[in-house]
């Protein structure tokens, strides 16, 4: 190696004493600049070039989920629109606009005293005719007493038994009447059918509303739980093994950054048809949904858990380096040189990548900060975590000025 650096610079001294004397020095100056350096560059050997400072990271084993992902929209679990039974005045609106309301909870009054005036006239229809049933039967068993002594005629105690059944089903008549005005009664008081919680009052007080029309008053949502319902390739799907119909996956529901946990939940449903233009099928998921962080309307990013992988290695996203014959990473070996050792990326989730590689065991060190300049057999320096990238700045702004 000093042989042919010796033998370099002598050569150089020549040229240089060459060209002073024909005066053309910088045109001399120029090739040694562009061909003779970067050939004494290429001769030095990786190890015996100057360290380069890299920041490392270690490999690391664990169990790793293995994720489905896509894009879901949420949806409310039930959506009702709350309407009117019996037609009336709105006389009465018993919530707040985004108010939580329980099942069974008032929401709105009609004004009953129409439907409570029908129900007094039934009452009392009803009374009528069960003190005529009541005549009819003691008349009944004075006419039987008779006809066992054969004081009456047989037809006349017939008739009677007949008037008594007559009256018998008038009472159920009239018992069926009170018990619909009843009904109607309980109905000018509109309940909540669910729990949810009330969304933009859309009819006001003193409004007169209709059953026929379906005037809708308020829409309920129920907010806990919450359905989601995802959209994965079909073959994916098919590839983690999900069939159509019930199953219980788990799954997460991410923020737009795909990094903020919204809530967990389970895949309740595979849906059974795929969507011929796009080769989509759909997967209706549930979640609690308790901080209700997931609202109608919306969209997140979901990652359905269809598998684990048992002690699989990751590394940092800034290890993972891509070249023309695939994915690599750098390896730090304990003598402080590195080498390119080649990869398979699995999934990238979390903040780490899931990788397969021969050979690739934990704890090993990877490369993650100043990749530039490196080679096999190139020793390295272990620095700082920050202070690698600075240094492969340097030495990549010093190679350009370099070669301006």
């Amino acid at each position: 190696m000093w042989r042919r650096a010796v033998l370099l610079l002598l050569a150089c001294g020549l040229v240089v004493a060459a060209g002073y004397k024909s005066g053309a020095l910088p045109w001399l100056l120029h090739v040694v600049q562009s061909r003779v350096l970067p050939v004494s560059r290429a001769a030095i050997s990786p190890r015996e070039a100057a360290a380069v400072r890299v920041g490392v990271a270690r490999v690391q084993a664990a169990d790793v989920p293995i994720y489905l992902s896509g894009i879901g929209t949420v949806q409310a679990y039930n959506t009702i629109n709350v309407t009117t039974r019996v037609d009336g005045e709105l006389t009465k609106i018993l919530f707040q606009e985004g108010q939580d309301v329980k099942q069974g909870e008032p929401l709105a009054i009609i004004d009953p005293r129409p439907y409570e005036a029908q129900l007094e006239q039934a009452q009392a229809t009803l009374l009528k005719d069960q003190a005529l049933r009541d005549q009819a039967i003691a008349d009944l068993h004075r006419y039987e007493a008779l006809e066992a002594n054969s004081s009456i005629a047989v037809q006349q105690a017939d008739d009677q038994r007949y008037l008594v059944m007559q009256l018998r089903a008038q009472v159920k008549l009239d018992e069926a009447t009170v018990a619909y005005n009843k009904t109607q009664v309980d109905y000018t008081t509109i309940r909540a059918p669910i729990d949810g919680r009330t969304g933009i009052r859309q009819v006001d007080e003193g409004n007169n509303v209709y059953a026929a029309l379906n005037t809708t008053i308020v829409v309920l949502t129920q907010l806990r739980p919450i359905s989601v319902i995802f959209t994965f390739p079909s073959h994916d799907v098919a590839a983690a093994k999900l069939t159509p119909g019930q199953t219980h996956v788990p799954v997460i529901a991410y923020a737009a950054d795909d990094k903020t946990v919204l809530d967990r939940g389970t895949v309740d449903t595979v849906d059974n048809l795929i969507d011929a233009t796009t080769g989509n099928i759909k997967l209706r998921a549930s979640f609690p949904n308790a901080a209700l962080h997931l609202w109608p309307g919306d969209f997140v990013n979901g990652r359905v858990v269809v598998d684990t992988v048992h002690h699989g290695l990751t590394v940092p996203p800034a290890a993972l380096r891509h070249g023309p014959r695939g994915d690599y990473v750098w390896i730090v070996r304990p003598d402080d040189t590195v080498f390119a050792h080649r990869v398979r990326v699995r999934q990238s989730a979390d903040g780490r990548i899931l990788v397969a590689a021969k050979n690739l065991r934990a704890g090993q060190r990877v490369v993650t900060e100043g990749h530039f300049l490196l080679e096999n057999g190139r020793h390295v320096d272990i620095v700082a975590p920050g202070a690698g990238a600075k240094a492969a700045q340097a030495a990549q702004e010093a190679q350009e000025a370099d070669v301006k």
